[in-house]
């Protein structure tokens, strides 16, 4: 039996190979653009930090990238299903992706996230704090393991924690040696300085892979977002919920998000 003579020219033509290549910007970008801020969320210092930097991203980029975080979304009343359903369906409507790629193990969570991030083709900034080394990669590559690096519409940002402690510490020091010692609310200065300085880094981030060109083909936009509506199993679709019509629900919303991110210029 012969092969189908399938032509994908049309496809390809519209597709890039060079993840960096910039396209054309649109006459009237988005003067904002909302970010899923994906990370770890279970401890004090992780919910203080998610919050903090977040706002930071919101303050020096002057509103341009608002942040959803997932700890703000989730009702711990709800069944795991229910808050897997509410932190993907954030995530895909969301224009741009932060994720928080620290610890010696990456959070699970996390990385399914940008794993649907790149099905989606949504831009993404990765970003590491933790200056401790990690992975598979040897020490030539990213410090995580390998199959999550070289994805395209990424651009990682790494910054040693310790460091820019630090130095952030030294710069309050040196503007406070008149005086007899460093106080609480100096500490928290430096915290926040170092902070800051981690969100200028993301801003520039962001701002640089916005002007990657999407990775998808025009041509495959609405099926990949077809898909993305039923591959997750979402809990309305199942039956003995809403079955038939929560699945239809689903495909209106996702295709419904292909439009408004073909008009942002996204895909």
């Amino acid at each position: 039996m012969a092969a189908a003579n399938t032509d994908h020219s049309s496809v390809l033509a519209t597709h890039t190979t060079d993840p960096s290549t910039s396209h054309e910007p649109l006459s009237s970008p988005p003067k904002s653009y909302t970010y899923y801020h994906a990370g770890p969320l279970f401890t004090i210092a992780e919910l203080h930090t998610n919050a903090l930097l977040a706002q930071a991203i919101h303050t020096i980029s002057s509103g341009k990238f608002i942040p959803v975080l997932p700890q703000d979304l989730e009702q711990r009343d709800q069944s795991p299903h229910s808050i897997r359903d509410e932190d993907l369906r954030a995530l895909l409507s969301c224009d741009l992706g932060l994720f928080t790629y620290d610890g010696a193990e990456l959070d699970a969570g996390t990385v399914v996230e940008y794993m649907v991030a790149k099905m989606a083709d949504i831009p993404s900034v990765i970003l590491r704090t933790d200056f401790r080394g990690s992975g598979d990669q040897g020490g030539t590559g990213d410090a995580w393991n390998l199959m999550s690096s070289n994805w395209p519409r990424t651009v990682g940002v790494t910054a040693n924690a310790m460091v820019g402690y630090k130095t952030s510490l030294a710069r309050e020091l040196s503007a406070q040696s008149g005086q007899e010692s460093l106080g609480a609310a100096q500490m928290r200065t430096a915290g926040e300085n170092m902070i800051n300085d981690v969100a200028q880094n993301v801003v520039a981030g962001f701002e640089n892979v916005l002007k990657e060109k999407p990775r998808l083909p025009k041509e495959l936009r609405n099926g990949v977002y077809q898909w993305l509506a039923l591959m997750p199993g979402f809990k309305n679709g199942l039956v003995g919920n809403d079955g038939v019509a929560g699945e239809q629900q689903n495909l209106e919303t996702l295709a419904k998000l292909v439009e408004d991110k073909v008009a942002k210029g996204l895909l």
